[in-house]
């Protein structure tokens, strides 16, 4: 499972034959926060005619979920578009949201595809991508005398520690990436045992 993820929120701008094109990209991870986006933009662009969008949460590939909506622009010219822009770049857990304010003058079903494609491609432009790892989170049971040298292995595999509990022994909870569950537990051989993730 190979993605580019969006590292934060981007914006672009076309104006194609007087009609105005505002593409906004936002990093997702799921369909309830890609609508949220939708919504907040339907608000800000109250007097827009169109907020056509797509967004894939998942790999691009073989996806989890994905989505598209023409918002009453003719069938298959706007939604799909974006969609497509995004499964061919293979960006993942995104959202394309583009704004159309009407200039007038008609684009055509062809001449639709390429303005909503070519917004969602100019969003793309501006994007930093970084690679999506999956994360997971597990549990690690030490001893108080081999606490900090279970800190030291989480932090050598660019880990985070989310929490640390005291009693009897040390329980620490941290997020890694998943390809890096087998590296901590063979490394933590002594120091700690690492509980399944909850």
């Amino acid at each position: 499972m190979s993605y580019q993820t969006l590292k934060r929120a981007v914006t672009a701008r076309l104006e194609i034959k007087k009609s105005e094109f505002i593409a906004y990209a936002y990093p997702v991870n799921s369909r309830e926060e890609a609508m949220f986006h939708v919504e907040q933009l339907r608000e800000q662009y109250a007097d827009a005619r169109h907020h056509c969008w797509a967004y894939i949460i998942g790999d691009p590939d073989n996806t989890t979920s994905a989505g598209f909506d023409d918002d009453g622009e003719p069938k298959g010219t706007a939604g799909r578009p974006i969609l497509n822009v995004l499964q061919h770049k293979a960006i993942g857990n995104v959202i394309i949201i583009v704004v159309r304010y009407f200039g007038g003058i008609k684009l055509g079903a062809g001449g639709l595809t390429r303005a909503y494609a070519g917004s969602a491609q100019a969003a793309v432009d501006q994007m930093i991508l970084s690679p999506y790892v999956a994360m997971a989170q597990v549990k690690i049971l030490a001893e108080f005398a081999t606490e900090a040298q279970c800190r030291y292995v989480v932090d050598s595999l660019n880990g985070s520690i989310d929490n640390v509990a005291y009693s009897k022994q040390v329980l620490l909870t941290v997020t890694l990436a998943e390809a890096d569950i087998n590296n901590l537990k063979e490394s933590l051989a002594v120091a700690g045992r690492v509980l399944e993730s909850p």
